[in-house]
């Protein structure tokens, strides 16, 4: 089917409006599969080896990003799941979450909406699966056992955003025009046959490649249709609001995969180009001699003059 798809930015202030040509082979909302109930059966279900056969650059990009390990993170992010939990559900007098036995997925989605959006495949049973493993994570690493730490952290680690969650289940935004992505195919930036027998066809997803696609987790706010709204990002919001409501046009995938050379390996302040893409620093300082008082004398005194100037198209810093 071939359409023209138009997507712009709200008009508050003068903006381009993207136009490509584009077909879109989603279709039919498939059946729900029934839901996975460990996290190996869930991470099995997005196993995305197979790509590395074909896509061996791409896919080694990808293992060095945060993407590869969206929950696990820098060190922080999964202990940071636990802080939700103890710190927050727990305490709110509604969400009927007192212990860990109490936790459902729809609690989670606080955190996994973004950071693992394929958990809605799974049980409750999963939920609290996660959540045992990332505290039992927390107890070896206390208790400096290496080994159960290494075990643990590569199952933390095994739940992440990966080449099916974007090229397949997040590929197609506006589904009710587009479609709803189809088990069999791989979204794109072509469409024909595709050489995997479990993905045999390739489409084009309209919006792949332009902003609104990183939009779905790198947000504009809190996420109202949960229960209890909530979002650590603000990114597309300030990219929207500031950037292009300014004149600015480059997409998120310009800057972070293309003009940084660094592909599937989109990074931010952990990467030395993206900084230098970023921020602008200049340092001025110069030292000079103060009285300070008749007791102290005259004391040797530095003066330091920092500016910074963003250069990114949304605020800093933000995830």
């Amino acid at each position: 089917m071939r359409k023209i798809w138009r997507y712009g930015l709200p008009l508050l202030a003068t903006t381009a409006l993207w136009t490509t040509t584009a077909y879109c082979e989603g279709g039919p909302k498939p059946p729900e599969q029934p839901k996975a109930k460990t996290i190996k059966e869930l991470v099995d279900r997005y196993d995305s080896s197979s790509c590395l056969e074909c896509h061996e650059e791409a896919h080694d990009q990808w293992a060095n990003s945060l993407h590869s390990r969206s929950i696990l993170g820098t060190g922080r992010t999964a202990p940071t799941f636990i802080t939700a939990l103890e710190v927050g559900i727990k305490n709110f007098p509604y969400s009927g979450v007192k212990e860990d036995k109490d936790i459902t997925v729809e609690h989670l989605k606080i955190c996994t909406k973004c950071h693992l959006p394929q958990l809605d495949e799974a049980t409750d049973d999963v939920a609290r699966e996660i959540i045992a493993t990332i505290k039992g994570w927390q107890k070896a690493m206390k208790a400096e056992n290496d080994a159960e730490v290494e075990k643990l952290e590569a199952t933390i680690a095994s739940l992440n955003i990966n080449c099916r969650v974007c090229h397949n289940k997040m590929a197609i935004i506006h589904k009710w025009s587009d479609g709803y992505p189809q088990p069999d195919t791989v979204y794109g930036s072509q469409d024909g046959a595709h050489e995997d027998p479990d993905f045999p066809k390739m489409a084009v997803a309209p919006a792949l490649g332009e902003s609104i696609f990183c939009g779905q987790c790198h947000g504009s706010g809190p996420n109202f249709e949960l229960a209890h709204p909530s979002q650590c990002a603000t990114l597309y919001g300030s990219y929207l609001f500031a950037y292009t409501a300014e004149g600015g046009s480059e997409s998120c995938q310009e800057c972070h995969m293309v003009k940084s050379g660094l592909g599937h390996d989109m990074q931010s302040y952990n990467s030395e180009e993206m900084r230098k893409m970023a921020v602008d620093v200049e340092v001025e300082s110069r030292s000079l001699f103060w009285r300070k008082n008749s007791a102290e004398g005259v004391l040797p005194m530095g003066i330091v003059t920092v500016e910074m100037t963003n250069k990114a198209g949304h605020t800093i810093p933000d995830g």
